[in-house]
This record gives structure tokens, sequence and C-alpha cells, in this order.
């Protein structure tokens, strides 16, 4: 279709079944799911018809991306994913109202500068019920360590193209998540030496 404005990413395809695996286990069976950066919009849709008892509101900041997130939602048709909004992570307060039960961010916080991770937690904990989850999925340093020498070169690349960028230490990520009531559960070991991070609203 000519004017069909879905964007594609490669590493979806290949990440989206071992994330939905996480996110069927520890995401509860029914409420309303908040997705921080949706990117091409392909993994809501995805997850959504695959967990009908949860709502999904896709979010972002980049007008391409909100273009091809809404392509997706009128692609698929499904109820259960609400009209794309515009979120500004390092916004205060966020856009979005909340309590939800569940947060979902992937890939986001190395290619941005360090404020969005500081803005991504201080939002969740303001729009995060008690008791509900924020699942996080990417490359992290363990340690001061890459986990990987293809993670280091990836860094590398990361680094070059804007020195705000950069995988970040997963301590670094756990400590500024407590600061925001969010207690850190558990790491997953993901695919492409990846990580899911789990956290609870206290």
């Amino acid at each position: 279709m000519q004017d069909d404005q879905r964007r594609f990413a490669p590493a979806t395809a290949r990440n989206r079944d071992p994330i939905l695996d996480v996110l069927r286990r520890v995401l509860p069976p029914v409420g309303t799911v908040l997705e921080v950066a949706s990117g091409t919009g392909e993994h809501v849709v995805y997850f959504a018809r695959r967990m009908p008892g949860l709502v999904w509101q896709p979010t972002d900041v980049n007008p391409s991306a909100l273009a091809s997130i809404e392509a997706w939602r009128a692609h698929e048709a499904l109820p259960d994913v609400r009209p794309t909004e515009r979120l500004d992570v390092t916004a205060e307060p966020w856009a979005v109202e909340g309590p939800y039960d569940a947060v979902f961010n992937a890939n986001m916080i190395h290619i941005s500068p360090w404020a969005c991770c500081l803005g991504l937690m201080r939002g969740v904990g303001a729009v995060l019920r008690a008791g509900g989850v924020l699942v996080m999925y990417g490359p992290y340093r363990i340690g001061g360590e890459h986990t990987s020498e293809s993670n280091a070169r990836f860094d590398e690349d990361l680094r070059s193209r804007d020195p705000s960028w950069g995988v970040r230490d997963l301590e670094a990520v756990i400590e500024r998540a407590d600061a925001a009531g969010l207690q850190f559960r558990e790491r997953i070991a993901m695919p492409a030496n990846n990580f899911s991070l789990v956290f609870d609203r206290r």
C-alpha cells in the first residue's frame, strides 16, 4: 500500500517471542499496560493479540514512530490497543494518566540520554499503581563490564553517534528505580546478550 506508514524493525521479529514469554509470566492476566517508547508499534500489536486480557496504551515522542504505531493499530484493528499518545519521558508530569497495572519499555535507555532513564523511573513511579510491574528490555553492563564483545562494540558505535548514548550499567538503573519506589525483582537473560528487568512498585 503506497501510503502505508507502518515501519518494520528486523530485531522485533527476533525478540518478540522471548519477550512475550516474560510478559506472560510477570504481567497480571487482566489490566492496563503502558508501553513507553513503542517505536515502530510492532511489539504492542503482537503482544495485544496474544494477551487478550490486557489493554495496551502505546506511546512515543518521535513523530514518525507515532505515525507507524497508529498505522499498525489501524492495520491490526485490535480493540485492546488504545490510540497512540505522545509521551516525552523527561516531562514532569507525564502526559498520560494512570494508574497503570504494568509498564513495558524496550530498547530505549541506551539510545537516549541518561536523563531519559531518570525520567522513565520518575514517571513510572508516578503512574504505576502499588503492586504494579515494570518490565524493561535491552542490553546492560553488569559490574561495570559488558556481557559480550558484541555489546562492547555496540556501545562504542552508540557513543560515536551520540556521546550521551550508551549501554547502561545495570546497577545504576536499579539504583534510580529504587529511588522512584520501584523494587528490583529479577534479571532474565534473553537472546542476543540482552536482559529483561522486572521491578515491582512498592
